[in-house]
């Protein structure tokens, strides 16, 4: 009984959210602002993207460094 009760609760809790973001999606679409959204996911991915690449040079210019410090 206590199973059966905590699994309509975990089947709820990942469901319900599931519903409220198709209407989100619809709402989006509906207003045309789900282009506004495919940017602003698109240049937050660009940054992280242009930030790790940075971050790579950054760390072979440190490891060649310690290297020939070695």
């Amino acid at each position: 009984m206590k199973y059966e009760i905590n699994m309509r609760i975990i089947l709820a809790l990942i469901f319900l959210p599931c519903s409220v973001m198709a209407q989100a999606n619809d709402f989006m679409r509906s207003t045309g602002k789900m282009n506004v959204v495919y940017g602003v996911i698109l240049i937050i991915f660009l940054g992280l993207t242009w930030f790790l690449i940075k971050l790579d040079k950054r760390i072979q210019k440190l490891e060649i460094n310690q290297k020939d410090e070695q």
